[in-house]
């Protein structure tokens, strides 16, 4: 048995596991440097508890070989829409969105973090299922609706930010599931005219957020200030930072949600250009690292599995860099490691254990 171990062990990948660990400690220090003013929370002790209980978990979820884990995708995939209805029935409303269950004193879980990984593992296994060359029309709308149900809940909770971050999922999945190019220039169609339609149907204060986003000077009290103040931030930075708790932006609280959705702000005003581009460079090598390993996957079910993983991991890092330099809507979605937060922080270490879990297993033994 223990020799079986260290065989698997032997192709642990440890290129992965050390930038995560990289990124996690520049997260904390910005996360202290971005709330060392709060004398009432220490938000970088429980970023660390956080990053220990996703370390913990990510070894957990390695330990398990991922065919077990697509055989009873049934049964994540029942708890994940439980976790949904109890999150619109027992949750907190914050900000707006019931999106929070609390686990008693000052933690508190977001489900939907979660259900993104079953969905994840869901939709590996029903493509794996499919033996045709092309997908059928069949295919396509039992595949939509293993990630559409969930996506409802929790756009009734409301959190369309959240919602966005499943898109990857079905998109990359039914892609290498093998669409025929007529649903692909359906697909397109359909959703121009999703947009067309719903920008009739957006209410004024919807609409006036969407100029917003696009001239943030229009309203820079109110809906353009988030977007204002974060590139000021980045742009202060220059090419090496003022130095960590240096910022002014930061340090004077001009800057909000600084140490959540808007850390990567922090990163860029405390360590300039430079700091900013190795920590995305780290995500680009985790990211084609991924690939490598989805290519290299024994089996239909590992490639899903990884390039499902690092689709929603590329996508919340595309859109929360986008959000903080003013190309992308404010939505809300943390950057994977970076970001304060319990939920995403256990998310993002075991989707990447989910990930080291098929490179472990990719010779058949």
């Amino acid at each position: 048995m223990f020799g079986k171990a260290s065989f698997y062990l032997k192709d642990f990948d440890w290129f992965i596991f050390l930038l995560a660990i990289a990124i996690a400690v520049v997260g904390v220090v910005e996360i202290h440097s971005a709330t060392q003013y709060n004398r009432t929370e220490k938000f970088y002790i429980k970023q660390i508890y956080w990053i220990v209980i996703g370390l913990i978990m990510m070894l957990a979820v390695m330990s398990v070989d991922y065919h077990t884990l697509g055989e009873n995708v049934p049964y994540f995939y029942v708890l994940a829409l439980l976790s949904l209805i109890a999150v619109l029935l027992f949750g907190q409303r914050i900000s707006g969105s019931k999106s929070w269950i609390s686990l008693g004193g000052a933690f508190s879980i977001q489900p939907s973090e979660f259900v993104k990984i079953a969905v994840t593992l869901s939709l590996a296994r029903f493509l794996c299922e499919i033996r045709t060359e092309f997908l059928r029309a069949t295919d396509i709308v039992k595949a939509s609706c293993i990630v559409g149900l969930p996506v409802l809940l929790v756009l009734m909770q409301p959190d369309l930010g959240s919602a966005l971050t499943f898109i990857p999922i079905p998109l990359v999945g039914l892609f290498l599931g093998g669409l025929r190019p007529k649903w692909i220039l359906l697909f397109i169609i359909l959703s121009v005219s999703v947009v067309g339609l719903g920008w009739y149907n957006l209410k004024g204060y919807q609409k006036e957020r969407i100029y917003t986003f696009l001239e943030p000077e229009k309203d820079p009290l109110r809906g353009g200030y988030h977007s204002i103040q974060s590139k000021i931030a980045v742009g202060s930075g220059g090419l090496w930072g003022k130095g960590v708790s240096k910022g002014s932006q930061t340090k004077l609280g001009f800057l909000p949600e600084r140490h959540t959705d808007f850390i990567f702000s922090v990163v860029g005003e405390e360590l300039g250009f430079v700091g900013t581009g190795v920590a995305l460079f780290f995500y680009f090598l985790i990211v084609m690292r991924s690939i490598h390993i989805a290519q290299t996957a024994r089996d239909k079910l590992g490639i899903y599995i990884t390039l499902g993983a690092v689709s929603v991991f590329l996508f919340h890092i595309l859109e929360n860099v986008g959000m903080v330099v003013g190309l992308m809507p404010i939505t809300g979605i943390p950057l994977p490691l970076l970001s304060y937060g319990g939920s995403s922080v256990l998310s993002t270490f075991i989707f990447l254990g989910l990930i080291i879990n098929v490179r472990m297993r990719r010779f058949v033994y």
